[in-house]
């Protein structure tokens, strides 16, 4: 029986699979966004959102905790300072896993892990009395930014000016292209 064997060894050392998720931790967290195997990502994600977590209580003992999952400085005071604040509502779920097929050389799965929310993604569309509410004064601020009128008729003499000019020049153009087409030869079909 297996009874409370949890978690993946990797075929390897409990130590160097501990440095690998150290290592791992810190990238994900760096650069919000990794690809790795499906194996690796699965566990790396527990202890990814364990860290965030840490990171939003704040406390010097969270930060010591932190510590031991990732042991980086920069990686520690990303944790403790923008990400606390991004995902300070939300309850749990700080990482998505996106498969992206097999790799080439021994047909492993590989996947996109990532943090939701990251800088650079669209948010979610809301659903519901929220996103009618927001989208009304959105159309508000596009009615502000048109074009006052005399702008727009200066606008448009700069475009007919420059438009003649090419005109006449692909005029001059086509006169010297045209010549008198050749008509086609037809053949004779042969009879069976």
């Amino acid at each position: 029986m297996r009874h409370l064997k949890a978690g993946r060894k990797f075929g390897r050392t409990s130590a160097h699979r501990k440095a690998l998720f150290r290592n791992l931790v810190g990238a994900l967290i760096q650069r919000e966004r990794i690809s790795t195997t499906l194996a690796k990502a699965k566990e790396l994600r527990g202890k990814v959102e364990k860290t965030i977590t840490l990171g939003k209580k704040g406390t010097l003992h969270a930060r010591r905790q932190a510590f031991k999952l990732a042991p980086q400085k920069e990686t520690v005071q990303k944790i403790f300072g923008p990400l606390a604040e991004r995902y300070a509502t939300r309850p749990g779920g700080y990482t998505r896993i996106i498969k992206i097929g097999p790799r080439r050389g021994d047909n492993a799965p590989m996947v996109f892990i990532e943090l939701v929310d990251r800088e650079g993604e669209a948010p979610a569309p809301k659903k519901g009395k929220e996103a009618t509410k927001k989208e009304a004064p959105k159309t508000e601020a596009k009615k502000e930014t048109k074009a006052k009128p005399a702008e727009k008729k200066t606008a448009a003499k700069k475009e007919t000016k420059k438009d003649t000019k090419a005109d006449s020049k692909k005029e001059t153009d086509t006169k010297k292209k045209a010549e008198p087409k050749k008509p086609a030869v037809k053949k004779k079909e042969d009879k069976k």
